[in-house]
């Protein structure tokens, strides 16, 4: 296993890495809506949408990947009323390509996000 760092999206919060490679697979951990600098986007859920689909780019270089390698998301929402919106922000991200995906709304996420994202993906 091969623990991932890096200081273009915002540190773990926590007692996790923000990936883990293990041979050809990437596996991050959830992203909120955090800075690089880790400070917290305040906004809408598009741009929250997007401050997170950022981040899981930048730990996905880190991790020798990217979004075109990415093969399953799980997206948590406050509020399954923003699905619409933040499926479209989701898209302009990923474009054509698809990834298997599941979306939960949950009651409430960390610093009170309006979304979260992780990610599987090959190398």
């Amino acid at each position: 296993m091969k623990i991932v760092s890096t200081t273009n999206a915002p540190a773990a919060i926590g007692p996790y890495s923000q990936a883990i490679v293990v041979n050809d697979m990437v596996f991050t951990s959830g992203q909120i809506a955090l800075k690089p600098d880790g400070s917290f986007l305040e906004g809408d859920v598009e741009a929250q949408a997007t401050q997170v689909l950022e981040n899981l780019q930048a730990v996905l270089a880190e991790a020798g990947s990217s979004l075109q390698k990415v093969v399953k998301t799980t997206i948590f929402l406050a509020n399954m009323d923003d699905f619409a919106k933040v499926n479209s922000v989701y898209g302009s991200f990923f474009g054509e390509h698809k990834p298997a995906r599941s979306t939960v709304g949950v009651k409430t996420l960390p610093r009170n996000a309006l979304v979260e994202i992780e990610a599987i993906a090959v190398k």
